[in-house]
């Protein structure tokens, strides 16, 4: 098999259609959006309050480049979570997902930001290990709570 030449920018709200396309391509991530927070206008808040640490891998696709994996980061000024990071099946194994971590680390760095976390469905066992292989430790000493504030956001098992 060739190897496909894989490029790296960072995400901006014009990507939204390709972005929304990988996510759905992608069980685990399909299975964790919500009808508010991850439409077009949710997505574009969060990029433009996020400029600089959400990034998009990208293979040539016949002459145009196509968005095979992305990564969500966004901080509050002093913690940062990782939100949807994403890599189409057909592009797993090559190193993707942990270029798009690394690229969201050194962002957030530079931002001042020393701390991120993630939230992994538990029994994504192939994600789960990933996190682990990366350096991210399960906390296992908090209770995770959220509350919807808008009907149409479900809150989750």
């Amino acid at each position: 098999m060739e190897a496909k030449k894989i490029t790296y920018k960072t995400l901006a709200p014009a990507d939204y259609d390709e972005l929304w396309e990988l996510w759905n391509q992608v069980e685990q991530t399909k299975r964790a959006l919500n009808p508010v927070d991850d439409s077009r206008e949710g997505i574009t808040r969060y990029m433009k309050r996020n400029p600089t640490t959400c990034f998009a891998a990208l293979a040539n696709d016949g002459g145009a480049e196509k968005i095979v994996g992305a990564i969500l980061t966004g901080h509050d000024g002093r913690r940062a979570i990782i939100h949807h990071l994403c890599v189409h099946p057909d592009f797993q194994r090559m190193g993707i997902a942990s270029t798009l971590v690394a690229k969201a680390e050194e962002a957030l760095k530079k931002e001042g930001i020393t701390k991120a976390f993630g939230l992994v469905f538990k029994d994504n066992e192939n994600a789960n290990t990933f996190w682990e292989r990366m350096g991210y430790s399960l906390r296992i000493n908090l209770n995770y709570r959220n509350k919807s504030l808008n009907a149409d956001v479900p809150t989750g098992e």
